[in-house]
């Protein structure tokens, strides 16, 4: 079988009106009705499928031309070439992670009527299932010499042209379509899940108890974050959807589970772009009697054990071809320092915000409320940030952009917090983690003061998670890292290809 012919159908996007879209969509609803008014299904509730086309390729994808097996197979997928003419009609049925098969259905194996109505009710895009012996044609094509054949769904639209590469506007909206057209499109699918798998196995392996927390909270916090508000009927109470899930997560802690992970969704109500998502998938973790150190190299591991799982190595191919290697043990850099370094300024946590601010200045660098650790930060990405391409680990943060984090240990005015920026991007931050509850109190109003002021993202005063710290909280590591930031890494796509259904305008 050959692609000489093409499609019979046009695709949507070759459509210029609607009133060819109407009549494309009833010529099929007329097939529809005709199959109902012969006695048979357009949508039956099963067709007896005995294997699947993947499989069956596994099978007997050795044979050589013109050799048979033996073996009768029931097999359906969706119609994805056609060729209906003469006395031997040619299909191309597709599976559900895009393996093909080839059936033939000739006159004189299937008969003069039924050939007549696989020419005038089978269309591209229908779901088929077919029952015959498993062959290789004169021209070494694994096929099915179909006996029998039955539409399993009838399709009422007709696919995007196979060999035209659909708008990314196109695929974002009708995600199930890129999923049948484009081979990337289910690779992605199958990746996630394998780093998934990948991740929970390692955490396994470390002993770690996977949670749920709750999605809908009456006080937003964990990040620095505007939140998006609902309200509850059965409360009559403002709930706000999950920014995070730390505080839950700690309280956890708190109660004994000394080791425990969520993979969540979060919701936070601020931009989208290339890198950010109003709705995203998180994984957060928190491990008694570990620290920032020891959090970091659990989340070294959680990465390499993915890129494993998905790529069978520490060096995984992007999209465009590159090679990254995410193997060996990451750079670890100091922010302070290395800001000093590419600034030429020296720069530590007791530099004035009035120096601070005239630096963003003479650089034409914007911060929203500036104070000490705002400053700081935006003159990082400023200097640094585009100058990072291993794995790296940058340590070592301003106390005013970090209220839920401990205070260093020997550098005052820093925290034990580290951002993992990977291919450009931030992709986990991990923490040393604050239980001391005056300190976290202290912390709380500092950030209701920063609210008052204007900043929509600061946290508010939590009483329940305060109690919840007074009754003691062992020392802590803690981390956190996108899921769809996680598939950019091993991918180098954007993070609109790496969710499934993302959401659009």
């Amino acid at each position: 079988m050959t692609d000489a012919s093409a499609e019979n159908t046009p695709s949507p996007e070759q459509l210029d009106d609607e009133a060819e879209v109407f009549e494309q969509k009833a010529v099929r609803l007329a097939k529809r009705d005709r199959l109902i008014d012969s006695g048979a299904e357009a949508y039956p509730v099963s067709v007896p499928v005995t294997t699947t086309i993947p499989a069956v390729r596994e099978k007997w994808g050795h044979l050589a031309a013109d050799e048979t097996s033996g073996e009768t197979v029931g097999v359906a997928g969706r119609v994805v070439f056609l060729r209906n003419t003469g006395k031997l009609c040619f299909v191309s049925l597709q599976s559900g992670d895009g393996t093909r098969i080839q059936a033939m259905l000739s006159l004189a194996n299937v008969g003069e009527e039924s050939l007549a109505e696989f020419k005038e009710l089978v269309d591209l895009g229908d779901h088929l299932f077919v029952t015959g012996e498993v062959i290789s044609s004169r021209r070494g094509e694994l096929s099915v010499m179909a006996t029998g054949w039955k539409i399993a769904s009838k399709a009422i639209l007709p696919l995007p042209n196979l060999h035209t590469e659909l708008s990314e506007e196109t695929r974002m909206r009708n995600r199930y379509l890129d999923l049948i057209v484009r081979d990337q499109a289910r690779q992605v699918v199958r990746t996630r899940a394998e780093a998934m798998a990948s991740l929970r196995r390692t955490f396994a392996e470390r002993h770690y108890l996977e949670v749920e927390t709750p999605m809908l909270q009456t006080m937003h916090g964990g990040a620095a974050a505007r939140p998006f508000v609902t309200h509850s009927n059965a409360f009559d109470t403002e709930l706000f959807l999950r920014i995070a899930p730390e505080l839950f997560l700690k309280r956890a802690v708190v109660g004994g589970i000394d080791r425990v992970f969520e993979i969540n969704r979060n919701f936070r109500n601020e931009g989208a772009d290339s890198t950010h998502s109003p709705e995203f998938a998180m994984l957060e973790a928190y491990e008694a009697y570990g620290d920032y150190t020891t959090i970091a190299e659990l989340t070294q591991s959680l990465i390499q054990n993915a890129a494993l799982a998905v790529a069978g190595s520490h060096v995984v191919t992007w999209a465009d071809g590159t090679e990254y290697d995410l193997g060996g043990e990451w750079d670890r850099i100091s922010m302070y320092e290395s800001l000093s370094e590419a600034s030429g300024v020296e720069i530590t946590p007791a530099t004035g915000v009035a120096e601070l601010q005239a630096l963003a200045d003479r650089e034409g660098v914007e911060v929203h409320l500036p104070n000490h650790g705002k400053l700081v930060e935006e003159l990082w990405e400023h200097f640094v940030k585009g100058g990072l391409t291993r794995p790296t680990f940058v340590l070592d943060f301003p106390v005013e952009t970090s209220p839920l984090t401990r205070a260093h240990r020997s550098i005052p005015g820093v925290v034990e917090k580290w951002d993992l920026y990977i291919r450009g991007f931030e992709l986990a931050t991990g923490y040393s983690e604050l239980v001391d509850p005056v300190i976290q109190r202290e912390r709380f109003v500092e950030q209701a003061e920063q609210a008052a002021a204007g900043d929509d993202e600061a946290m508010r005063l939590d009483e329940e998670f305060l109690r919840a710290l007074e009754f003691g909280m062992p020392p802590s590591g803690g981390m956190g890292m996108g899921i769809d930031r996680l598939l950019m890494a091993l991918t180098g796509l954007g993070i609109r290809e790496t969710i499934l259904f993302p959401l659009v305008k």
